[in-house]
């Protein structure tokens, strides 16, 4: 058995795409994962399996997602030693020193094309910066996340692939659970 990580895209954000987290948690018990643990309500789920890569893992719970819920919702399995690098690389924290309550990571749930990565420009009028890594992008946010351009829209469009965003402390914890 190995332990995994699952981030959701876009639950429970606005009163849009609810799911309560013991829904959540029966999606995955269904599907047979075992050791299913949930970190607050914005879709992060630990458990165990089996038999399936992680790109396997992330189309069976979409889909059963779907099924249970109704709508569909994207899911990112980041491998533990892919947050591991993650939180060893992050330049705001280890080159600048900055807050790590204004730090954030967006995940890439797939590489983009290399052009890609010329298109993403910050606007010159905010005060939020960022940083790329192979499957993340490092966000510094002073003002805080919820009023940054810097969104998961932005880098979507920029770069052409579905991303997710998490705070410093939750991608700490996240790894966290995956290494117990």
């Amino acid at each position: 058995m190995s332990t995994f990580i699952s981030l959701l895209r876009g639950i429970n954000v606005g009163g849009q795409k609810k799911i309560h987290m013991e829904t959540l948690r029966g999606v995955y018990e269904t599907l047979g994962y075992t050791r299913v643990r949930t970190y607050v309500q914005s879709g992060n789920v630990a458990f165990e399996s089996s038999g399936f890569t992680p790109a396997e893992l992330a189309k069976r719970i979409e889909e059963q997602i779907e099924k249970t819920c109704g709508f569909p919702v994207p899911v990112f399995i980041p491998q533990p030693d892919e947050l591991q690098e993650i939180l060893t690389r992050n330049p705001f924290l280890y080159d600048r020193i900055e807050d790590p309550s204004k730090l954030h990571v967006t995940f890439l749930y797939q590489s983009p094309l290399e052009t890609a990565w010329t298109k993403l420009i910050a606007p010159s009028s905010i005060l939020d910066e960022f940083s790329s890594g192979e499957l993340a992008v490092y966000l510094y946010c002073p003002n805080g996340y919820g009023k940054t351009k810097l969104n998961n829209g932005f880098f979507e469009r920029k770069l052409g692939v579905s991303v997710t965003t998490r705070n410093w402390n939750t991608v700490n914890a996240l790894y966290n659970m995956a290494s117990e």
